[in-house]
């Protein structure tokens, strides 16, 4: 059967079907996950690498003096720690960062016992802040991975109600 103009992708075409809408939202939700990514690594790396270029490295070249942007970034780095600690704790728990520590941790040993990724100057450093971020993220974006495996949609109690 030849295939319509109105069957073929185009990235300006409007949604027509439930099935278009549903791909479009998957679609959404992964990125919006990647986004989460993205920022819980500018977040660590931010704060830490091994090239030289972070907050700390920063830090221990201006010591004695602290200066205002130095501050200002320290704040706002605590920010971003603070918002993505407590929503990975909040939605994983203790026992779920156990858990997806042990995912990641088992399948970077497993990268790095199939040879895919060679333990060469900072490679495990690198990774092991690549991890951290994603743990990171599954905390962020757990409530939507959580609704989409289950159908269950989480909300937040408030502890002080009764």
């Amino acid at each position: 059967m030849p295939v319509s103009s109105s069957m073929r992708y185009s990235p300006n075409r409007v949604p027509d079907s439930a099935l278009d809408r549903v791909l479009l939202n998957r679609v959404i939700i992964m990125f919006r996950i990647f986004i989460r990514f993205l920022m819980a690594l500018a977040l660590v790396l931010g704060t830490w690498n091994p090239s030289g270029y972070s907050y700390i490295h920063w830090l221990q070249q201006s010591l004695p003096d602290f200066t205002a942007p130095l501050a200002f970034a320290g704040v706002v780095l605590l920010i971003g720690w603070v918002m993505f600690l407590h929503a990975t704790l909040e939605s994983l728990g203790f026992l779920g960062i156990l858990l997806a520590a042990a995912f990641f941790g088992t399948l970077t040993w497993l990268f790095f016992d199939q040879g895919w990724i060679t333990a060469k100057n900072d490679v495990v450093t690198w990774v092991s802040l690549t991890v951290l971020a994603a743990i990171l993220t599954v905390g962020m974006a757990w409530s939507h991975i959580w609704r989409r495996m289950s159908g269950q949609v989480e909300i937040d109690e408030d502890p002080h109600r009764r």
